[in-house]
């Protein structure tokens, strides 16, 4: 044995005790997900949900949320206030319990909070130990409260610094920059879509959100108010604005089933696509779990009956399926669950079995009475699901052509894809690329070893608007299908998506910088979403950022990706210097493309992630629906976002 570990044996003294605070600040993503963007945003739901907790346990109607000027974030509800009483444990304030304890909180006692967002008890405290300065003011029994942090540690003691009539919780805090690396600075529509959410969903307060880094034309700070009188309802109206309804109005119920509280809201239109929506204690549990199953059950158990009762299924030669039912429909489903058990500590999946029967049966309850009472649109659904049958009998023929060609070898890859030598999808990427033209300079341009490059031929087609079978038929389609390797569920489950096989770990959609390119992108990013959904959760999609400009002045040039970045070459070239304005990839040489735009070590490509999935159902829906109005609402709100050639 070496001198070395002879002095370095393993002991008592080698095992690290972290405390709860220091843990979180060494290991934070196991308490927010990532350090990245989304974890950065996750903090401020965290405090919010704080006082949602008040507003579910009826004390609370009111919640405030500024991003200040400097990217720190101020919550203020009307609520209790946090208690400032001595801990008899601890022997310090409950507020500086609350703060700077891991698991401390009153969302495990029963009496004080019966249902809560976040039980694992880390909310609060651990956006303290994440930010470089946090201050929690507490208005409460006529005092004002106040304590100041700086990492998760307390500054000094709770003390009072004043006299009050209103009750509430205000915190204030600034994520750590040495623990949010890529970014500090927020972004104001991701919050404003999740309060908005939280309104809808928990209906008859009021959530207002004020970005204090921008004013509007008139002087005033960019602002939001969100308020819900009809909750759910309103939320299925809100996400299906752009689409045309079935229905004569939204199917919904509110009630209590085995003293399980059950909220459901839903629609049918002309789309087909299914949007299924659901939540536990205001949180997203976008991977399902039993509340979605039972609704599920409850759904096709009572339409499947109904539909046989009336006779509309008697000339149908195939069974309908669970997803015939499911077409065209738009559905929330919110549960309230004392003691939800969720699968893995990402909070996305609901596993507590007695869920699944409350909501089947109270969604039973509902349809039934609706069908019921209105004739009309009962005949008008069973009317979507038989067509959706016959569509689904349809795809799963062209379907089959496409798994016939992934299945194959090499020799079964679109003619068109230049593959690349590099047999570890890990290290491989390929460009889906606008044209023939600008496919063949970046072929040039790449480097053949990892990058393989697919040109795609026009516009694809706009698959928010056509049915399953026209998607498959659709050569386009087919050959990314094919090309990336990717399988598609069976007749029985057409949603499974394969990804065992998945050739390429960057799929990178490069068209002109344009409003044809930016057309192509949304076709493209649309079918991704509604098709593939998977390979954008699990960050396999990119879109490349070609230069706009090149300025030369003799034997010098620089590239810019926007105007400001133009404006300031110009200003260092001085007199002399010309511009030249790229409008296709096609305008560029194979060396230029790849320098720019193809180059790891330069290049700038933007990951595209789904921060809430029912924003980006109701854009994409809104972008390439039929509706015009809230399209040409859309564009001239976010048209300075935008460079629009003429």
């Amino acid at each position: 044995m070496s001198e070395e570990t002879k002095n370095h044996n393993y002991s008592a003294d080698s095992i690290q005790a972290l405390e709860g605070m220091e843990h979180v600040r060494m290991r934070p993503s196991m308490y927010i997900g990532d350090v990245g963007v989304r974890g950065l945003h996750h903090l401020v739901y965290e405090v919010v949900d704080n006082s949602i907790d008040e507003a579910m346990a009826g004390h609370c109607d009111k919640i405030d949320v500024w991003i200040n000027e400097d990217n720190s974030i101020s919550v203020l509800d009307n609520g209790r206030g946090i208690p400032v009483g001595i801990h008899k444990k601890e022997g310090v304030s409950a507020l500086q319990v609350v703060m700077t304890k891991i698991g401390a909180g009153g969302k495990f006692d029963k009496d004080s909070y019966k249902v809560s967002g976040g039980l694992h008890g880390v909310g609060v405290s651990c956006v303290n130990a994440l930010s470089n300065h946090l201050k929690a003011t507490v208005y409460k029994e006529g005092r004002i409260w106040e304590q100041e942090y700086e990492r998760g540690k307390a500054l000094y003691p709770v003390k009072s610094i004043g006299e009050t009539d209103r009750n509430g919780t205000m915190v204030t805090f600034r994520p750590d920059d040495s623990i949010f690396k890529e970014t500090t600075v927020y972004n104001y529509d991701t919050l404003a879509a999740r309060l908005r959410e939280l309104s809808f969903l928990n209906k008859g307060i009021t959530v207002s959100i004020t970005d204090k880094r921008e004013k509007d034309e008139e002087g005033n700070f960019i602002s939001e108010t969100f308020q819900s009188t009809e909750g759910l309802s309103e939320f299925v109206k809100y996400l299906d604005a752009t689409r045309e309804q079935l229905t004569a109005g939204v199917i919904a119920m509110e009630g209590e089933k085995n003293g399980i509280p059950v909220e459901v809201a839903m629609v049918y239109n002309t789309s087909y696509s299914e949007n299924l929506h659901s939540y536990v204690n205001n949180i997203n549990t976008h991977e399902g779990g039993t509340h979605l199953s039972g609704f599920r059950r409850g759904l096709t158990h009572t339409l499947k009956k109904y539909a046989e009762t009336s006779g509309m299924l008697t000339k149908l030669k195939f069974d309908i399926s669970g997803d015939d039912f499911r077409e065209g429909l738009t559905a929330i489903v919110s549960v309230k669950v004392a003691e939800p058990q969720f699968e893995g500590q990402t909070k996305t999946k609901l596993g507590n079995r007695e869920v699944s029967a409350a909501v089947s049966q109270a969604v039973s309850e509902m349809l039934t009475d609706y069908l019921e009472e209105h004739p009309d649109d009962a005949k008008t659904i069973v009317q979507k699901v038989i067509l959706a049958a016959q569509a689904r009998h349809a795809a799963a023929k062209a379907r089959e052509m496409v798994q016939r060609k992934t299945v194959m070898s090499i020799g079964g890859l679109p003619g068109k894809l230049s593959d690349c030598s590099e047999q570890d999808p890990a290290k491989c990427e390929v460009f889906l690329v606008e044209g023939d033209s600008a496919g063949g300079t970046a072929k040039q341009g790449r480097d053949r070893n990892f990058q393989a490059i697919l040109p795609l031929r026009g516009k694809i087609l706009n698959v928010e608007k056509a049915m399953q079978h026209k998607v498959f038929e659709n050569e386009e389609i087919r050959n990314i299908f094919t090309a990336l390797g990717v399988t598609i569920g069976t007749e029985e489950d057409s949603k499974a998506l394969n990804l065992s096989k998945l050739r390429y770990h960057k799929i990178v959609i490069m068209c002109d910088a344009d409003v044809d390119g930016s057309h192509i992108s949304t076709l493209i990013l649309t079918f991704f979403f509604r098709y593939m959904k998977e390979l954008i959760e699990n960050g396999h999609i990119y879109i490349a950022t070609p230069p706009l400009y090149m300025v030369k002045k003799g034997t010098k040039s620089e590239y810019a990706w926007n105007d400001d970045q133009r404006d300031m070459i110009m200003m260092k070239y001085g007199d002399g210097a010309k511009i030249q304005r790229y409008k296709g990839l096609g305008e560029m040489n194979a060396e230029q493309l790849w320098e720019t735009t193809m180059d790891p070590e330069f290049r700038t490509m933007r990951q595209v992630t789904i921060e809430s999935l029912t924003e980006a159902d109701r854009i994409f829906s809104m972008l390439m629906g039929d509706e015009v109005p809230p399209r040409r609402e859309f564009i001239e709100k976010n048209a300075k976002y935008a460079n629009i050639d003429a």
